[in-house]
């Protein structure tokens, strides 16, 4: 018999151990996945994920030390799988490339697609999600399949076409169906069928629900039927006042901005039955912030700021967020009670307080007087045609004072120059010396109050550029 030399021996016993090496590491990958799908379908949560993860170690131990050998591939894969159950869907879709599209058609190009999919639709790619899906509509695996059909009928909800979402969920068992089937009737302006639907559930006292989670899905595409919902639950078994009160709190954040009122009956009873958890301080903040709302004068600020302080005093959990706002309540009503069309870069200072009003209080009224007063006071302000564009966002019934403004003293603007998309030096000037102003008010307190104050004259011994009188017949100022 003919021997090999010694060297050909070592490198085919080499060749014989690596390639066990590969199919060993392969053939392991595998029977992990196989175990955690498994434990997935036992809803074994904790072990599918634990197993989920060797399986990610496995396969990509395969794909470093071999990565030319014919389970390569397969291996990237199967990470891939592995990632997206783990929630690491970045990497996923990362491992996946265009391999799952090119192998032939077996179980695990299809566990690729559904993962694909899955990802796809988390990332809100809902036209990826849906080539995915539709590739295994017919898949001869009925999981897959099932799978498949639920994810699809999930995604046309989460598109907004809420009647092709009923049609699709028609025929799915599938027990988190019932809860899609609310979302999109909820979706479809069907509300007395969606809330019946959640009525069946709750009076079978079915706890296994996500029925928090349901409300904050809900709550996105109506506060009013989320809020209604919440209503329903009440019969439900809930483990503390705590989480009572936060339900409320944050189904009154969803409604504060469709029904006041009732938002502030929700902010009312976290507070009576939080005690002095942290929903109870969040739904005192929440109260000041929804009273601010309603501001028209600077005096309207004064009970904000010691309720503020109280709140501060009360609840440490949001003391820090209570004492800023405090802060922000009280630099408005100061700007709003010391400057005068005296005051040297005046029409900053209440810019700068209008925004916050605007912004921070989202009191639209009190913002759009503070805007005003810098038209009244500061007429030939560089920033007046930026205040001009501000209160026209804010009331739209001005649209025609506006344009005649815009169109006339204020043509030459920087700011609508950038509007034209003509490129302004002046205009990032205007921007960089506002900005510069802002940080010099943060870091000094607020100058005191001055005298009363008056109206603006004609005068030709002012030269700067804020404060230079008007010139005979601008809108709004009397001829002299």
């Amino acid at each position: 018999m003919t021997r090999l030399p010694l060297v050909a021996r070592f490198t085919l016993i080499a060749a014989l151990i690596g390639g066990c090496g590969y199919y060993n590491g392969m053939y392991n990958a595998n029977r992990l996945a196989h175990s955690a799908r498994k434990a997935e379908r036992d809803g074994r949560t904790f072990e599918a994920n634990n197993l989920w993860g060797q399986v990610a170690t496995k396969a990509e131990s395969v794909v470093v030390r071999h990565p030319t050998s014919k389970y390569a591939q397969e291996a990237g894969v199967l990470r891939g799988v592995a990632l997206a159950r783990l929630g690491q869907c970045d990497q996923a879709l990362g491992a996946f490339g265009r391999v799952a599209l090119d192998r032939k058609p077996d179980d695990l190009t299809e566990d690729a697609l559904l993962a694909t999919g899955r990802c796809q639709l988390a990332l809100g790619n809902i036209p990826a999600s849906e080539a995915a899906f539709s590739q295994l509509l017919d898949s001869k695996d009925r999981d897959r399949r099932a799978e498949a059909h639920f994810q699809h009928a999930r995604l046309l909800r989460q598109s907004g076409r809420y009647q092709e979402a009923l049609r699709a969920l028609e025929g799915i068992k599938d027990p988190r169906a019932s809860s899609e089937r609310i979302l999109a009737l909820a979706g479809a302006a069907r509300l007395p069928q969606a809330l019946a639907l959640a009525d069946s559930l709750i009076a079978s006292r079915d706890t296994t629900r996500p029925w928090d989670s349901l409300v904050v899905l809900m709550g996105q595409q109506s506060p009013a039927a989320a809020s209604h919902l919440l209503d329903r639950m009440r019969p439900l078994p809930v483990r503390s006042p705590e989480i009572q009160a936060r339900r409320l709190v944050e189904d009154g954040i969803r409604l504060a901005y469709t029904d006041t009122a009732r938002a502030a009956g929700r902010f009312r009873e976290a507070l009576s039955i939080g005690g002095k958890t942290d929903p109870a301080a969040r739904a005192s903040l929440q109260l000041i912030l929804l009273d601010r709302r309603h501001a028209r004068r600077v005096e309207d600020l004064l009970p904000a700021i010691e309720a503020l302080k109280r709140v501060s005093d009360q609840f440490e959990t949001v003391a820090y967020q209570s004492t800023r706002l405090g802060a922000t309540v009280g630099g408005i009503h100061a700007a709003a009670t010391s400057v005068t069309w005296e005051t040297p870069r005046g029409d900053l200072r209440l810019f700068l307080a209008a925004e916050s009003a605007r912004d921070s209080l989202q009191a639209p009224a009190l913002a759009q007087g503070l805007f005003r007063r810098i038209l009244d006071d500061y007429p030939n302000s560089s920033y007046a045609a930026k205040v001009v564009l501000a209160v026209q966002q804010l009331d739209s019934t001005w649209a025609d004072s506006a344009r005649g403004l815009l169109e006339g003293p204020y043509l030459d603007s920087p700011y609508l120059a950038m509007i034209r998309g003509e490129s302004s030096e002046q205009y990032r000037q205007l921007e960089d010396s506002l900005g510069a102003y802002a940080a010099t008010l943060t870091a000094k307190p607020p100058a005191p109050a001055a005298g009363p104050r008056r109206k603006p004259a004609v005068r030709d011994d002012v030269d700067e550029p804020t404060r230079r009188p008007p010139a005979p017949g601008t809108p709004g100022v009397p001829e002299p």
